[in-house]
């Protein structure tokens, strides 16, 4: 069994087609990976590379421990099952599942073991005599899904495997591939452009759209908690409710205001914490998001609810169970074209509705999404980017809710109000400022700490939970921006360092212990007029990604963080620009050739330094095609 590791995978065709982007994921053993999404989003291109049938344009594919780039498909022990079942029409069932240990001169006895115990696993004991043209698309489906099994591999990729299959038979044989799953106990991992299939059969699943991810999560945080307005369309039967609107704060309220209709509703402020102020402000238009089965037109729920819109019935569609409701907020619209103002809703059972009829309908507020109206991602996210915090500059300190901070010599503030842009990582526990643990949120392997500081809530990120209570923390003012007048005065400081330069190798002749001597190869990264020594991991990527001499005629963006560079005697050459005292940490500004670094420093430097690069930490970019490296 095996985890594998992708990291930084491209996928570049020679026309400049990006066909999987920075795709960057991390699977566990025996784990069910789905890759979702519409055709030509790149999953089953990302299958294609892990079992090696598509070459690795560029990042590091590891199974297990072992880099697998340019490893043959047969030596990295995956087994895969594509759409067409592919199974040989003149040999049995039997020969068709055991001809691949066959070609690997599996002993006799010992491909009978794997094929019986397979066609057990399966339930097709009874027809390992038959040929594939005695047998139904379904039972195909198994022998295809033998012939993987009996080669006991670490990893099961499955390619679209029941397209071809009528829909009761594809549910009863995902109900089969999730019970596989389970009885072998290895690593699974699916394509499909099926959401249903993704969300019945995953542990997690991969959102992609256009060669990127757009979400990776468990199938019940995707639907409650989709991060962007693809995710949250594409995931859930019918599709999601969006309508444009605006969103008001009114003390301790928010007013959701609907757009080309009367619609308007309101929901408390804690709702929309973790949600930028400048949305809040009634002009910025942003979708909001609800779904079919958070509106309900049941009289008792409409009559108990605070949260009501009024719709205008157009049309109904009797699914037994339940029937979907279409109409529009919009008492001029028809229901029927995709507008902002058309809604569908969840009723159950059979029921009956007359055409044009306006109804109220109860919102479920706790269900609504919000999404940036251009960028498309979510407002309400689950991490917040920022903690807004009103405060006041005076004295040579930072005030808000009876908590006071020094301000350190490296952020120049005019006295008066202003507001600070605290990220959850720059709040870190063990510091001097009291506060109290409210709650904790696993989020994605991360834990989401719910702090009250003084009388206002805010977000830290942790590895580990901690116990509800007093606590304190102290707050990283390098990571945090301050507004003062509408305007941003104080930027972060920069956490990636970025250094144009070439790639070149230089060869040249040592003395062996022998007396010989031997041509030695040297890499370098050609950074403001120096030649610093590429490691070999690193060098080896960047030939990966870029074949024959092209690496050497190729412009690369070299990126370091401010703890990779030590003074020196020799390196880069810069002058200091200023000194950051941070309190608990010193750093240079620094000018390298058209570039400004910010570096860790011990002590006070002033004028000429020279900057020696940690090259084993670099991240390196091609610039021409945009693509991470390392």
């Amino acid at each position: 069994m095996a985890d594998l590791s992708l990291k930084h995978i491209y996928k570049v065709y020679p026309n400049g087609t990006k066909a999987v982007n920075d795709f960057n994921m991390r699977i566990s053993d025996k784990e069910f990976i789905v890759f979702v999404g519409p055709s030509g989003c790149g999953k089953s291109t990302v299958l294609r590379m892990i079992a090696g049938l598509e070459p690795i344009t560029a990042g590091e594919l590891k199974i297990g421990d072992v880099v697998v780039n340019d490893m043959e498909p047969k030596d990295r022990d995956i087994a895969m099952v594509f759409q067409n079942y592919a199974l040989y029409p003149h040999m049995t069932i039997y020969e068709n599942i055991a001809f691949g240990l066959r070609m690997k001169r599996v002993p006799k006895d010992e491909i009978d073991r794997r094929v019986k115990e397979a066609a057990e696993i399966l339930g097709i004991t009874d027809y390992l005599k038959r040929k594939p043209k005695e047998m139904s698309g379904g039972q195909r489906q198994r022998v295809a899904l033998g012939r993987a099994i009996v080669r006991e591999p670490k990893v099961m990729l499955l390619d679209e495997p029941l397209s071809n299959l009528d829909a009761k038979l594809r549910t009863q044989m995902r109900s089969e591939i999730v019970k596989l799953h389970k009885k072998l106990n290895t690593t699974f991992i699916y394509v499909t452009h099926d959401q249903v299939e993704a969300m019945t059969m995953g542990t997690r699943i991969v959102v992609m759209k256009s060669g990127f991810i757009q979400q990776i999560d468990t199938p019940k945080n995707l639907y409650k908690y989709p991060s962007n307005k693809f995710v949250a369309g594409f995931i859930g039967t019918p599709q999601m409710n969006f309508f444009e609107g605006t969103l008001k704060k009114v003390g301790d309220e928010v007013v959701i205001d609907f757009a080309g209709s009367d619609a308007k509703i309101t929901v408390p402020y804690s709702m929309m914490m973790k949600t930028t102020p400048s949305y809040l402000n009634g002009d910025k238009p942003v979708i909001i998001g609800l779904r079919a089965e958070d509106i309900s037109l049941d009289e008792e729920k409409v009559q108990k609810s605070a949260a009501k819109i009024k719709v205008k019935i157009s049309h109904t569609e009797e699914l037994g169970t339940e029937t979907l409701v279409y109409g529009d907020i919009d008492m001029n619209g028809d229901g029927f074209a995709e507008t902002n103002t058309r809604v569908i809703i969840k009723s159950g059972g059979f029921k009956d509705y007359t055409p044009d009829e306006v109804l109220e309908a109860a919102l479920d507020i706790s269900a609504v999404h919000l999404f940036d109206k251009d960028t498309e991602e979510s407002i309400l996210p689950r991490i917040p980017e920022y903690n807004y915090v009103d405060c006041v500059s005076r004295g040579g300190k930072l005030s808000f809710s009876g908590v006071n901070i020094a301000i350190p010599p490296a952020i120049c503030l005019d006295e008066g109000a202003c507001e600070l842009l605290i990220p959850p990582t720059a709040i870190t526990f063990g510091g001097d400022i009291p506060a109290e643990v409210e709650g904790c949120e696993d989020i994605s392997g991360k834990v989401l700490i719910s702090l009250e500081i003084g009388e206002r809530r805010m977000f830290a990120l942790s590895d580990r939970k901690l116990p509800e209570g007093k606590t304190a923390i102290s707050i990283d003012l390098k990571q945090v921006a301050v507004n003062m007048g509408g305007e941003q005065v104080i930027s972060p400081m920069p956490t990636v360092n970025t250094l144009n330069g070439t790639f070149s190798m230089v060869k040249s002749k040592v003395q062996r212990s022998d007396g010989k001597k031997q041509k030695v190869r040297t890499y370098y990264a050609n950074i403001a007029g120096k030649q610093l020594v590429m490691p070999e991991e690193v060098y080896l990527k960047m030939f990966s990604a870029l074949s024959g001499r092209k690496v050497y005629n190729t412009t690369f963006d070299y990126e370091f963080t401010p703890y990779d560079f030590t003074l020196a005697q020799d390196g880069l050459e810069g002058e200091v620009q200023a000194m950051l005292d941070y309190g608990s940490e010193l750093f240079a500004k620094v000018k390298v050739g058209g570039s400004i670094l910010y570096i860790k420093a011990e002590n006070e430097v002033a004028g000429k330094v020279f900057l020696l690069p940690e090259m084993a930490k670099v991240s390196v970019i091609e610039k021409e095609r945009g693509i991470r490296i390392v």
